[in-house]
Parts: C-alpha cells; structure tokens; sequence
C-alpha cells in the first residue's frame, strides 16, 4: 500500500510488509469487517463485466490493471468473482492462502501495482497477479519504475484502483489518470472515495477524473468498520463508507 495517509486515518503499515495475506484477512478483512470487496464486484458485475463478456467470442485478452493492489482481494473479487467470505476462507491460514480457490472469469494479463514488495512477490507467486511493479508511486526520483508503470496504465484496458488514490499525491493521480487515457480504445476505470476521510482531496480528484474520462456510473455503500484511533477521531462514525466510480475512456474522434 502506498505510504502517505491522513493522520485521521489508521495506518496498517505493520501488516503490510508481512509474508502471506492472513495477517491481513485476521487484522483487517475480519476485524473491522472489510465488506467492500462485495460492493465492488457488485459494481463491476453491472458496469464493466457486460462489455467483457461482449468481447469473449473474440478470443481478446485484456490488460487489467490493479492500482495500489497490496495482497490482491480485490482483484479476486472482479476477476475471480469471489465473495468477501470466500476471500477471508481462502486466506484463512498459510497454507490455503497459497492457491487461489477460484478461476478468473474472464481472459486477462493482470498487472499489480504496489509499494509492498512482500505483497507483490505473494500475489505473482500464488498466480493472481502475471506481472507485479514494486514502487511508490508519489516518488519520481525512481525513473525505472515509473517507467514501467506508465506502460502498463497506458496498455490498460481495465483499472482498479479501491480505497487507495486517497495515498496518492494529486499530481501522481493525475499523470497515472493521463497515462491511461492515453490508449485510443475502449477502457474503463473502477475507483473508489473514502468518507470521512480526507474529504477535499477527494472532491480534487474527481475533478482530475472527469477532466480526463468520461463518467459512467456510480453508487454509495460500507466499506468498512472504523478502528478505535479512527472512531476516537470522528466521533459518533463506526462505519467507514465507500463512493465507487466507473470511468470510461473518452472516445478519439475520426
């Protein structure tokens, strides 16, 4: 996950550099109730899912681009079609997090972009991601990664990015949006907006996103339950909520 966070917000900088993704399912898909995964695929399921499926008797493999992936639960969400329970099942201890109890339902080269290399190295060891890019993204000095991230959101057919461009610097944001609207083709783009967290930043990247591509469709729902730290900060909020986005590439004209 990226480094840079609201101080309102919990850091779970501690599971992040962990092996397998069970301290992650223990910590923080189980304890505070990570349902978003569900809301998520809903959302993909209504807004991306028919225009894959349009393309299948094609034989057309997508680039699917996950942004921020950390261990990959989303990704086994929309790829997989995998529930919030299935995931926290499949990861329930070290030896089931090790295969991916489900198979993609789509043709797709899965790139995962993330700074936790142990989290990188976890997800293209088990199979759910083909190439993985170790890097923090707000950092510009790291020219070679940057490099390769730019390539693989300007290929990108289809982008997730969930509960994560909140880490991410506005202009990061808006050269990882540029790049990916980029591509003369049909793409879309699945994002999501915290709340209560760090409100105004979100209204500044809306404005990036809409500058860029053209808005689809979108819907409210929980993404999760707020730690202590986060409840003692807004006080009477138990529950973190989730506004998800669909974007699409603006069509080229001729």
């Amino acid at each position: 996950m990226p480094v840079k966070t609201d101080e309102k917000k919990q850091h779970f900088d501690d599971i992040y550099v962990k092996e397998t993704p069970v301290p992650y399912k223990t910590e923080i898909l189980e304890k505070l109730e990570y349902i978003s995964d569900n809301n998520n695929r809903q959302m993909f399921d209504r807004m991306i899912l028919p225009w894959i499926q349009s393309l299948q008797n094609k034989d057309v493999t997508l680039n699917y681009v996950d942004l921020c992936a950390c261990f990959g639960n989303t990704t086994m969400a929309v790829v997989s079609g995998m529930t919030y329970d299935q995931i926290c099942e499949n990861w329930k201890d070290e030896v089931s997090c090790m295969t991916i109890q489900a198979e993609r339902r789509f043709k797709c080269q899965c790139t995962a972009i993330d700074i936790s290399a142990p989290a990188m190295k976890y997800g293209e060891k088990v199979g759910l991601f083909d190439k993985t890019i170790t890097v923090d993204l707000n950092d510009s000095s790291l020219v070679d990664e940057q490099k390769q991230v730019s390539q693989a959101m300007a290929n990108a057919d289809i982008v997730l990015s969930t509960a994560a461009l909140v880490y991410l610097d506005l202009p990061t944001i808006e050269r990882l949006v540029l790049d990916f609207a980029s591509k003369p083709a049909e793409g879309y783009m699945l994002v999501n907006f915290l709340n209560p967290f760090s409100l105004e930043k979100a209204d500044e990247t809306k404005q990036i996103l809409l500058k860029h591509l053209d808005f689809v469709g979108s819907m409210a729902a929980r993404h999760r339950k707020m730690s202590q730290l986060e409840q003692n900060n807004y006080p009477g909020e138990t529950w973190a909520l989730l506004e998800l986005w669909v974007l699409r590439r603006k069509p080229t004209s001729g």
